[in-house]
């Protein structure tokens, strides 16, 4: 299923597109090392495999997608990923369901966006806010009826590494609603 947002095409994370997920994420150590596993492990399973630089966390990401599980959308331009974002229900993030500060607001079935990674070369030109839209449509396609998320507001921030969850910005330009505070988290929702 390809999704095209902002003249870049987002395909669901598959085991085809498996080589071009490491491509994108190899260009950063810390990406490299988290593989975007950070909220679907407990913080032991996560600290273990981030010991031998992020291989067990490789190879646990490889085992959900190799099984049928999508974690997120890639975001293409002229065939090359810049954009990653891991969206999927709520339930599929253990640690995000065990967090106090992100505990759920309430008993409704939510999609969560938790993580982005951009391209360094492809930063500060809106490709977040394209991202996001492309997901809720991906979640929406899936049978979701309302997306959450859990950035940060920018003028907040202590460092662009605080940003993964994303900027508050880009998801009210992409339509989603504030409704809390907790930490230095906003809870943002959009009803499908």
């Amino acid at each position: 299923m390809k999704i095209t947002m902002d003249s870049l095409d987002f395909y669901p994370l598959t085991p085809q597109r498996w080589d071009d997920f490491i491509e994108l994420f190899n260009t950063s150590s810390v990406c490299r090392a988290c593989c975007c596993m950070f909220w679907r492990e407990t913080r032991q399973e996560f600290g273990v495999n981030c010991r031998n630089k992020g291989e067990g966390n490789r190879q646990a990401m490889r085992a959900l997608v190799d099984s049928g599980m999508v974690p997120g959308i890639l975001g293409y331009r002229e065939n090359a990923p810049l954009v990653w974002c891991s969206i999927a229900p709520r339930e599929d993030y253990a640690s995000l369901e065990r967090s106090l500060t992100l505990k759920r607001l309430d008993g409704q079935p939510v999609w969560s966006i938790v993580c982005f990674y951009i391209a360094k070369s492809a930063r500060n030109s809106g490709l977040m806010t394209a991202a996001i839209r492309a997901a809720v449509e991906y979640a929406r396609q899936n049978g979701a009826r309302i997306v959450e998320a859990y950035p940060k507001d920018v003028h907040t921030r202590r460092s662009s590494d605080d940003l993964y969850m994303g900027n508050l910005s880009a998801f009210l330009k992409a339509g989603f609603v504030e409704l809390e505070t907790r930490g230095t988290h906003k809870f943002v929702r959009l009803s499908l």
